[in-house]
């Protein structure tokens, strides 16, 4: 087990403290940004030469799991703000220096929807846009910006998908746009930016990390963890902290029945009805956990061995990965419909999962339909749609 993750466990309770709070207040507390950052589970697929594990991501992805169970909001967010030390990595040096040269355990948010605008410019690009769901952004102090690059007409340039890494003082959090049913603790806050200067090494095209090809171009290919490819990574931290999600539901159920008696007057530790949801749901889940890690475990081999990932492996790790988080939130839908009343509760942790897991089948990593269509074209030959990313 690798030193973060034992530190984790060591901390369960804590980070499960600091769960309600954190939905409460709309954002993860200072205390539990604290464990994550004090842990180091945001520094495991940094580089070590920038204070990073550079760990494997078979451990990084137990380790998230492990937090996830504890609190929805904190595995999303280390999750989400883990897997962009791993992106950085691959960016250009000077970069990698100006975030992590003073403090290694800076965090850098996101999202990567294309929804700015760069003209070009002497030495980089004039970059304006406002994009909706910066998880764990409050605690951020740089951020990684989908854009397109548009032409004299801001008309969008073939090939001009760009992601653009900025400062904390060049973007504004929009601090009220964040008011949500679930995950309510991953502050996922809107990002606003009024035409900035984004410097040419600040800027990165991102189809060269498809396959994991980039590594080897940008004197990373010494190390597997960078030869791993980028979409199956990004969408294995929604997935785990997906899965966790419904492994503290199962947890809070199990603990729920210990104490409750049905209307006949049965314990319902005993009843027979409520065991047999029981078993549905632990064995969809331990199922969803076996194939969740073991393709982790493949793509890392295959990293290893310095192989690319073609279109084909990427596919069957992504329609792995959404047909795991449906068969989680199903798993969590049966024991929320057999956990009686009391689960209504506000203060109950299985409501509190039920609402989070459901928001996070809102991601569009766990869109379902696009990964299989993409998967069925590509096993008879067709061409993938170029909007669908694996």
């Amino acid at each position: 087990m690798h030193e973060v993750h034992e530190r984790i466990l060591a901390r369960a309770e804590e980070i499960a403290a600091e769960a309600a709070p954190s939905d409460e207040l709309g954002r993860l507390t200072d205390r539990a940004a604290e464990v994550l950052r004090s842990s180091g589970v945001i520094r495991m697929l940094q580089p070590a030469e920038f204070g990073g594990h550079e760990a494997s991501p078979v451990d990084f992805f137990r380790t998230l799991r492990d937090i996830g169970v504890q609190s929805s909001s904190a595995g999303w967010v280390a999750g989400v703000v883990g897997v962009h030390a791993f992106e950085v990595a691959q960016m250009d040096i000077a970069l990698q220096k100006e975030i992590w040269g003073e403090d290694p355990d800076t965090w850098i948010a996101s999202p990567y929807a294309p929804l700015g605008r760069a003209t070009p410019v002497e030495g980089g690009f004039r970059f304006s846009g406002r994009w909706p769901f910066s998880s764990g952004t409050d605690h951020c102090r740089w951020i990684i910006l989908g854009g397109l690059i548009v032409d004299e007409e801001g008309k969008p340039v073939p090939g001009g998908l760009r992601h653009f890494v900025l400062p904390r003082a060049d973007y504004e959090i929009v601090q009220d746009s964040w008011d949500v049913v679930g995950l309510r603790g991953t502050g996922s806050k809107d990002i606003l930016i009024e035409d900035k200067f984004v410097p040419e090494h600040r800027i990165l095209d991102p189809v060269p990390m498809e396959d994991g090809g980039l590594a080897h171009r940008v004197g990373r290919g010494d190390s597997p963890l960078y030869r791993m490819p980028f979409h199956p990574m990004f969408t294995a931290g929604i997935t785990t902290a997906t899965v966790a999600m419904a492994q503290g539901a199962l947890a809070a159920f199990v603990a729920s029945m210990r104490g409750r008696v049905t209307a006949r007057g049965v314990r319902t530790a005993n009843d027979p009805h409520q065991l047999a949801v029981l078993g549905r749901a632990i064995s969809d889940l331990e199922a969803g956990e076996v194939q969740l890690f073991e393709d982790i475990e493949q793509m890392w081999e295959r990293a290893q061995r310095d192989e690319r990932f073609p279109a084909e492996e990427r596919l069957r790790v992504r329609r792995n990965q959404v047909r795991i988080a449906r068969r989680a939130v199903d798993a969590v839908d049966e024991l929320f419909l057999h956990a009686g009343g009391s689960a209504l509760r506000s203060d109950s942790v299985l409501q509190r999962c039920w609402r989070d897991i459901h928001a996070a089948m809102n991601h569009a990593s766990n869109n379902a339909d696009p990964i299989y269509q993409a998967y069925g074209l590509n096993t008879f030959g067709h061409p993938v749609p170029a909007s669908v990313l694996f």
